[in-house]
């Protein structure tokens, strides 16, 4: 491999990686059922794992997570039994923005996409076919 190629293959790596890092944490299953839960306002812990049929050691997981990286803020008021709220940081309040976006394309465009995946398969089995 020549050296500028390596050099276009570490750029490109050193780019790509916090960026695919960053999108495979929020748009897991659970997370996007979490952020958009939480962007009503403050949610509670049973409250999410109910409304998403989550397990309570998986949704444990993601709140740690997206907690650490920002998105959401955990309170916990002194109550007995204590009370711990979630709620979006002004961060995850953009990214909810840009996902409500991402579904209104997804919406617009979902018989497209379903059309344009028949005529593949339509057109992948006959070229089969033709073997």
């Amino acid at each position: 491999m020549s050296r500028s190629h390596t050099r276009v293959t570490d750029a490109l790596r050193d780019e790509a990686c916090p960026v695919t890092e960053v999108l495979d944490r929020v748009a897991g299953k659970w997370s996007i059922g979490i952020l958009i839960a939480a962007a009503h306002g403050p949610v509670r812990f049973t409250e999410l794992e109910r409304a998403n049929g989550i397990s309570r050691r998986m949704l444990t997981l993601n709140l740690r997570r997206l907690e650490r990286d920002g998105l959401l803020v955990r309170t916990v008021y002194p109550t007995v039994p204590p009370k711990v709220e979630y709620s979006l940081t002004p961060m995850a309040h953009e990214l909810h923005a840009s996902l409500t976006g991402l579904v209104g394309w997804a919406e617009r465009h979902r018989t497209a996409i379903i059309e344009a995946r028949a005529a593949y398969d339509t057109l992948a089995e006959q070229e089969s076919d033709a073997d």
